[in-house]
């Protein structure tokens, strides 16, 4: 499933962070590639570092590297379905220390979960995974657009907000699950279950109180 955008409401104005977010991401995803892997393992959050006190702004700087195009595009388009619509929800200040706050506890649970590991952990998936759980208790009835691939064929569908991210985040306890038993590396699922949790969590604390139903184009 890859979702697309919210075909209940569209933002009224322009998601000046998002779209800020996703261009920080980018330009760090292209240093990456410019400083190669250096650069990586230096602001990369590895576990076993960060539980011993080293390197703590890594946990802050991890959250806008990728280890991949197609790791930083597949992110990208997730955050894109659900972020504009959060930041109108939040206002902007609440919604960029939301997702601050979102990337952050996801790694820490991330490390919490094997905090010897010695393998670099980096992505935006757990801060946007924050955003999403905060979507799915902010508006949970919204009609996602989404693409559906069937083998070979997709189809585009519309389907409820909290159940697309409630499949999405079965989905993360069910790989994690695989991980931990076959005891092999990969994706930090932990990060993402973490963000997804702080999403549902907190997001009503960060809803902006002054926005109002006109303030959306239905």
């Amino acid at each position: 499933m890859i979702p697309l955008d919210d075909e209940t409401r569209r933002s009224a104005h322009v998601p000046i962070v998002t779209v800020a977010i996703i261009a920080t991401n980018v330009v760090i995803f292209l240093l990456e590639l410019v400083y190669g892997d250096a650069f990586v393992l230096r602001w990369a959050v590895v576990p076993r570092d960060v539980a011993h006190g080293h390197h703590l702004e890594t946990v802050l700087t991890a959250m806008f590297m990728h280890a991949s195009w197609s790791h930083i595009i597949g992110n990208m388009i997730f955050f894109w379905a659900f972020g504009p619509v959060m930041e109108e929800s939040m206002g902007r200040a609440g919604y960029l220390v939301f997702y601050l706050l979102g990337g952050t506890v996801a790694f820490l649970a991330q490390i919490f979960l094997d905090p010897g590991s010695t393998v670099p952990n980096l992505g935006a998936s757990g801060a946007i995974a924050a955003v999403m759980g905060g979507f799915m208790v902010t508006f949970p009835r919204d009609r996602i657009r989404t693409i559906l691939f069937f083998g070979f064929f997709a189809r585009v569908t519309f389907i409820p907000a909290a159940l697309l991210i409630g499949l999405w985040f079965l989905s993360q306890l069910i790989d994690m699950g695989v991980i931990a038993s076959s005891n092999t590396g990969g994706v930090a699922y932990m990060a993402h279950i973490g963000g997804l949790i702080f999403g549902v969590a907190t997001a009503r604390l960060f809803e902006w109180p002054h926005r109002d139903s006109a303030d959306y184009d239905n």
